[in-house]
């Protein structure tokens, strides 16, 4: 007959032997080859601080995998994208396409790969608002119809800035122009940055930008808010209404981005990366990092993600045509 205590001891030895083989197996599984996460736009961008906003929590709910965020921006994002459609489609390559992916095929003559079929959609993660920004020293209006008359009285006797050239800022400061029935020159420039930068110094009168990019500037009175360019309101400028509900109801642009891989992407693959995303973005620290910044996020599926794609590719290839935009 064997001792209690020696039993008891032989127990917790046995225990403790399965408990640290279980560790040891659950590090093993664990994966070593980093997620290789290519952003089509430059460091410091608003979709460049959301995805590094949220890696540490990315790489938690993908048990583990280190996650490594490349950016390769290039004519209008299509450097980027190129990267990943021509990734070996295992799950460790994906990239995170905004607007201008929509945008591109009806700006740019030849685009080396296909939008939609050269591409897995696993999820549109979310969006940033836009707002139209006026120089108050140069601009007396304070609404969208004190802007649409402002702009009547002189037909293209103003400028308009935008981030480039056929990019979605420039067709966002398009849609209002065609839904308020007014035209004003339009004046690229390399970024949002810049563009801001000469609409306070009084070289352009207005320009679309992002609320994070604008907010320092509303507060300081260097610009003025005219409206928000989605259908909802920004809960940092609650007293600034959509330029929708101010009379011209067709004006719905925001940014918005979303996670996708290269094509033929196993529906494993697309699944395990998307329910990630799901768990990475609700983190407390990243939902507080988004709000901060404005954004809203609302992962939906892989299907709908496809049906996304096509319907703003369409609805864009609409607006370059009436807009006469074109990139070579």
């Amino acid at each position: 007959m064997s001792h209690p205590s020696l039993a008891r001891r032989t127990l917790l030895t046995l225990a403790a032997t399965a408990f640290c083989g279980t560790l040891g197996l659950a590090h093993a599984q664990a994966p070593t080859t980093p997620l290789r996460v290519i952003l089509p736009v430059g460091a410091g961008s608003g979709v460049d601080t959301i995805m590094r906003s949220a890696q540490v929590a990315l790489s938690k709910a993908l048990g583990g995998q280190p996650v490594v965020i490349e950016n390769l921006p290039g004519a209008g994002g299509i450097t980027g994208t190129q990267a990943v459609v021509k990734a070996a489609p295992d799950g460790n390559t994906v990239g995170v396409v905004s607007n201008n992916h929509a945008v591109n095929p009806s700006v740019f003559k030849k685009i080396p790969y296909d939008g939609i079929t050269d591409l897995t959609p696993i999820t549109v993660i979310g969006g940033s608002p836009f707002v139209l920004v006026v120089n108050p020293a140069k601009v007396p209006a304070k609404n969208a119809k004190e802007l649409q008359a402002f702009l009547k009285a002189k037909p293209d006797g103003y400028n308009y800035g935008s981030s480039g050239n056929g990019t979605i800022i420039h067709l966002a400061g398009e849609m209002y122009m065609e839904a308020a029935g007014v035209s004003a020159r339009h004046i690229p420039y390399k970024g949002m940055g810049p563009m801001l930068a000469d609409i306070i110094g009084g070289q352009v009168e207005m320009g679309v930008g992002a609320v994070p990019a604008v907010q320092g500037h509303l507060k300081a009175g260097t610009l003025r808010a005219i409206g928000v360019m989605g259908k909802q309101r920004v809960a940092s400028l609650p007293d600034v209404p959509t330029i929708a509900e101010q009379g011209f109801p067709s004006v719905d642009v925001e940014g918005w981005f979303a996670l996708v891989g290269p094509a033929k992407l196993p529906a494993a693959q697309v699944k395990r990366l998307h329910d990630a995303i799901v768990v990475a973005f609700a983190d407390p620290e990243v939902r507080a990092a988004m709000a901060k910044q404005d954004n809203f996020i609302d992962p939906g599926t892989p299907e709908a993600a496809l049906k996304f794609f096509k319907s703003e590719q369409a609805r864009y290839g609409e607006l370059v045509k009436k807009a006469n935009v074109q990139v070579e």
